[in-house]
């Protein structure tokens, strides 16, 4: 690195902190390509603001400072006109910190606009007020926090429409990921190109403390993969569990059980190309009557691409890690094979049998239903599973594949929650 300072001349010096292709990430520099929309989508703190920034100085800024560039008329969009101007124009890495002293924009507060010594104009606009982009017209836009927009879609609409100045127009999205229509709507569209990073790709310029602490709290909770791994974590439309209300459903640390069961919902067949295997450990709380239970999802221990005796071993080791009572295992699929299977490697394990009559969806409505009145909880650590939860609706599942994990869900839930609510005592259970 000295050697490469040193080589340079004192000119070249003096720009060097303004070269932000020197200084950036991967994430915070445009790909290639003749794309339309380019969408930075990050955790907190990941440096979209800057690279925002960057690139509409890219885009205005000419080889010298009165030199035309590429975009002569930009739209800078935000949540409110105050977001814009705090965040996207005078913030840390806001335009104005970005531009050096020889490009820098002057700021018109009454036409709410900024002006380039080189004649180029960006002005601003609220995603409140979608109207206001009717009439004007550009050759380049930067939206910020496009998945926050109250009016997302209709303020992106009239965003395309005044985007239509130019041979090519394009735009950049600067968002933190939420599960919005308009934001999967973007990433849809075969003209939109994606960079996305964690918060923790821009650790140099973050205060340690701050990482420590929303790690430990956040790590391993699906906020915490939205806000700072920069996760868009979907939802279907109808689905019987929303990331809302898992995120209001999580706890810190495990109360003391009165029951804890293991259920395994094994796949159709073994190996690597097979369905997962789903594995799922609950414990349940057994103070009053049935209606006040509480249960609690401990873990999500299902394996994928195992053979039986494989999964068998993951759902035994799973029994024993968290000291269970039962193990429930569902045999539509392989019968009396299935608990011979588990017996033979253990044969201290109780094993109930439980076989599926009503489809996936009539089997988890109920269990949802208990998670709408509150009576289950989540530790952390679950990402696989809530995944799935949250595709899985009215309509069936969907993602890919078999929903295993919410099957073994459902099975342990059952068993724990509402199995005793309805007098069987028998060991397989019927009619679920």
């Amino acid at each position: 690195m000295d050697e490469f300072l040193n080589g340079l001349s004192d000119t070249a010096l003096a720009a060097l902190p303004w070269v932000f292709e020197f200084w950036a990430l991967p994430h915070q520099l445009p790909p290639e390509g003749d794309w339309r929309t380019w969408v930075i989508m990050g955790g907190r703190g990941a440096g979209k603001t800057r690279a925002g920034a960057e690139w509409v100085r890219a885009q205005v800024e000419g080889a010298r400072p009165g030199d035309k560039g590429r975009a002569r008329r930009v739209a800078l969009v935000g949540e409110t006109l105050d977001q814009v101007r705090e965040v996207m124009i005078f913030g840390e890495s806001g335009i104005l910190a970005c531009s050096p002293p020889d490009r820098r924009p002057e700021w018109q507060a009454g036409r709410r606009r900024l002006e380039w010594p080189n004649g180029a104009v960006a002005e601003v606009f609220s995603a409140h007020e979608p109207e206001s982009l009717r009439g004007p017209q550009f050759d380049a836009a930067w939206s910020d926090e496009l998945a926050k927009w109250k009016k997302g879609e209709q303020a992106w609409d009239m965003v395309q429409f005044a985007l239509r100045l130019g041979d090519l127009p394009q735009q950049v999205v600067t968002t933190t990921p939420q599960n919005v229509a308009v934001l999967k709507a973007v990433l849809r569209n075969p003209s939109t190109v994606l960079t996305h990073a964690p918060t923790e790709a821009n650790r140099a310029h973050l205060a340690g403390s701050f990482l420590a602490e929303v790690r430990a709290r956040y790590a391993g909770t699906r906020l915490g993969r939205q806000e700072l791994d920069g996760e868009l974590l979907e939802d279907a439309e109808g689905a019987l569990w929303t990331s809302a209300g898992l995120e209001a459903a999580r706890i810190d640390a495990a109360p003391a059980f009165d029951r804890v069961v293991v259920a395994v919902d094994p796949p159709v067949t073994g190996g690597r190309s097979s369905d997962e295997c789903g594995i799922v450990v609950a414990g349940v709380v057994m103070q009053g009557p049935p209606q006040s239970w509480r249960a609690v999802v401990l873990e999500d221990a299902s394996v994928a691409g195992a053979s039986p005796e494989g999964w068998a071993q993951a759902a035994i080791a799973a029994f024993r890690r968290h000291n269970a009572d039962a193990l429930v295992a569902e045999v539509n699929q392989g019968g009396d094979l299935v608990t011979d299977l588990i017996r033979s490697l253990d044969g201290s394990i109780m094993v109930r049998a439980v076989r599926a009559s009503r489809g996936k969806v009539a089997r988890a409505e109920p269990v949802a239903a208990l998670y709408e009145q509150g009576r289950v909880q989540h530790l952390r650590g679950l990402q696989g599973l809530e995944d799935q939860m949250c595709r899985m609706s009215l309509q069936g599942f969907q993602g890919r594949g078999s929903p295993d994990r919410v099957d073994a869900l459902v099975w342990a839930l059952h068993e724990l929650m509402i199995r005793p609510g309805t007098g069987q005592g028998r060991p397989g259970i019927r009619g679920l």
